[in-house]
Order: structure tokens, then C-alpha cells, then sequence
């Protein structure tokens, strides 16, 4: 069953090939592949996220997006008849492979549209087993369902954070994936009972093959792969891992990890992030980590809720220097100032940001994430 258009499909439906008219592109394209899955396709071609370079078409057997929603399922303890929210664009492969969960584990389908709250159009009698968010939707929803913990001085936003915070508690599982999650989220993340798992995978591997608990007794800083999925490392420290919804090949990344003796690792960051500068290797994703704590413990720096980013840039002394991007008007001098001492105190000594540059909005993959490469050709000191 799928709910779509403010009315439940079942499979009959879906196969008839009525569509309702003027759907918007979520319902075009879940009506497209429904169709597709329905009548036994065995190929599927898939965008790229585009978050390490141009995005590209890729094909997936329909046997690698079966076992990976299986794996999950097991993983999660997930049974038919639980239902799941697709908030996702299904033409990406995060949203896709909801609806794959939903037709291959018996799963009712809730489809709503894109959006940073995706509960806002959800109708109040729907529960909701399984949910997938990028950081932005989580981040929206808690800000909300937050009011009911820390309270509000707006009367009527209690109701409605109460009625959030009762949805993000009810799920079987959250997963929440597509970017780096920050310090201050995942401390509000903590707040919720439901589980809460940070995934790790790619387009190329039918979506997440690694989770890793964000809150409860079981967190953990490590991502622990899905069931039948093997792991390991190259040379250079990266992963690599091969399972059935990788067709049984090995697929090499380019993240370097940390491999745990049972096959789980802890993510370091990307091998071609990292920056050289005077002889020095800093890793970019640890110095962002690094920043991002230091501007939740220290609000009056004024990166609170802005986005950033580090990079190496081109220096004649060092060859590259390290260097914050921030998105939006620039620090006052008093801020920028005390930002630079307190990173300098946080960071190892060739590792703290030498330069400060400022974009006044960040260029975007066509899912939303920092296009770096375009940002940097546009930025000012």
C-alpha cells in the first residue's frame, strides 16, 4: 500500500497506470518507478549525488536494491505491514530504495514532498515505523519538537512541538543520512527515544551499507555494516567493502577510516581532503568537526547555524593554506579575532584555519550539498 495524493494505491492501482493529473515532480517519479517495479524490470538507472564530482547516471540490478533493503530490514527488525515516510526525492537513491524497503518488505508507504519539515502535510493519524531524513529535516523537526523539552514563549507552538516530539519518539528506526552531522545535532538527537542511525554508503551501493547509533545505551562513534556486508582497507587506509547489493564486487571509496577487528569502522574523512601545508597533512573533515564544536560551545562567534567549510588554498610559502570558508556577511573584528584564538587553542598548531574567507551563499549539488569546487572560484577575504 502507498499513500499519495491525500488517498492509499495498492498495487492494482499502481500497475493501472492512472496518474493523477498535475502531479508534482515527487509524484511523477513515484509513480514511474512503481510502475517499473511493479511489472519485474531488473534495471534501474540511478543520478549520482553529485557530492564528488559531476553527477552521473549508473545502472543497479534490481537484485542489489532487493538485498539491500533486506539487509536493512534485518537490521532494523522491520515486518511488513510497519509503515514508512518517503520524504525524499525518489529520483535520487536515498528516496528510491524507501520505496524498494516498501515493496520488498511489505511496508505501507507514506509519500509526501520534499521539504525541510516533512511532517507539516502529514496527516496527524498516519504512524510512522520508519523514517529517512537528510541533516536538514532532522534539524527543522527538532527545533520544533525541542519547544516541548525546553519550552517556548509562544503559547501556541506547544501543541505542535508536543505533537513532533511524540512522531520523532514513535519510530522503529530514524535514519539520517546524505551530509556530516554536527556536534550540536547530534547532541539534540540524544533527546529522542527512538533509534537514531547515522548511514554510510553511496549511490553506487544501493544507499547505506553501515549504521551508526547516535543515541540510547547502543551509540556509538562507529559505523557497523548491514548483514553480509565484508570490509576492508587499501594501501592508502581507505575502505573498501563488497556485499550482495554490490553485486558481490568489491567497491573501492576514497574515505579513510579507522577498521575495527569485527569489520566495523570509524570515518576519518575523504583521502582527497586532505590538505598539505608546509609538509603538514591535516585532514579537513576532523578541523570542521574541530570548528563546529568549538562554535556550539561558543555562540558568540557567530558561526552558530551558519555553514562552513575548510579548504586548502594555494600558498607560495606553505603551498597550501588552511583555510575557513563561511557562508554569509562577514565576523566583526572582535569576533573574527576571538574565533582565531579560540581555534588556534582547539587545533594542533599547523591544523587551525590561517585565513577566513566569506561567500555570501554557497553553491549546491543537485541534492543539496556544498558544491566546494564552486564556492571557492566565487569567494572574498
Amino acid at each position: 500500500m502507498l499513500w499519495l495524493d491525500d488517498r492509499w494505491w495498492d498495487e492494482d492501482a499502481l500497475r493501472a497506470g492512472v496518474t493523477p493529473a498535475n502531479t508534482d515532480a515527487q509524484t511523477g517519479a513515484v509513480f514511474s518507478f512503481s510502475r517499473a517495479w511493479l511489472r519485474g524490470d531488473e534495471t534501474f538507472e540511478v543520478q549520482t549525488s553529485g557530492s564528488t564530482g559531476a553527477p552521473k547516471p549508473i545502472q543497479l540490478l534490481r537484485g542489489q536494491m532487493e538485498a539491500s533493503a533486506r539487509a536493512t530490514g534485518a537490521a532494523l527488525g522491520l515486518t511488513a505491514g510497519m509503515s514508512a515516510l518517503v520524504c525524499l526525492p525518489v529520483h535520487y537513491i536515498a528516496g528510491r530504495m524507501m520505496l524498494v524497503r516498501g515493496f520488498v518488505l511489505g511496508l505501507k508507504l507514506i509519500v509526501v514532498a520534499p521539504a525541510a519539515d516533512p511532517l507539516a502535510t502529514l496527516p496527524p493519524d498516519i504512524a510512522i515505523d520508519l523514517a529517512a531524513f537528510v541533516p536538514l529535516q532532522i534539524q527543522t523537526l527538532l527545533d520544533i519538537a525541542l519547544l516541548a523539552h525546553y519550552g517556548s514563549c509562544f503559547p501556541d507552538d506547544t501543541p505542535r512541538a508536543a505533537s513532533y516530539r511524540r512522531r520523532l519518539d514513535a519510530p522503529r528506526a530514524i535514519l539520517v543520512g546524505g551530509g556530516p552531522i554536527s556536534p550540536a545535532l547530534e547532541t539534540q538527537i540524544r533527546h529522542l527515544t527512538a533509534p537514531v542511525y547515522h548511514t554510510y554508503g553511496m549511490t553506487e551501493s544501493a544507499t547505506h551499507v553501515a549504521l551508526r547509533r547516535l543515541n540510547g545505551a547502543d551509540a556509538s562513534p562507529a559505523f557497523v555494516p548491514l548483514p553480509g556486508v565484508a570490509t576492508g582497507i587499501d594501501t592508502r587506509g581507505c575502505l573498501h567493502l563488497r556485499g550482495p547489493m554490490t553485486n558481490d564486487v568489491l567497491l573501492q571509496t576514497n574515505d579513510l577510516v579507522e577498521l575495527q577487528p569485527d569489520g566495523s569502522f570509524l570515518w576519518l574523512g575523504r583521502w582527497d581532503n586532505v590538505i598539505n601545508s608546509g609538509g603538514v597533512k591535516v585532514q579537513v573533515e576532523s578541523v570542521e568537526a574541530t570548528i563546529a564544536a568549538v562554535a556550539a560551545e561558543q555562540p558568540e562567534l557567530g558561526l552558530v547555524r551558519r555553514r562552513f567549510f575548510v579548504a586548502g588554498l594555494p600558498d607560495a610559502r606553505l603551498g597550501q593554506v588552511v583555510t575557513l570558508v563561511v557562508e554569509g556577511d562577514a565576523l566583526n573584528d572582535d569576533q573574527a579575532q576571538q574565533l582565531g584564538w579560540a581555534l588556534s587553542q582547539a587545533l594542533p598548531r599547523h591544523h587551525a584555519p590561517r585565513q577566513l574567507v566569506y561567500s555570501p551563499r554557497f553553491a549546491e549539488t543537485p541534492t543539496g550539498k556544498i558544491d566546494r569546487k564552486a564556492v571557492l572560484a566565487f569567494t572574498s577575504s
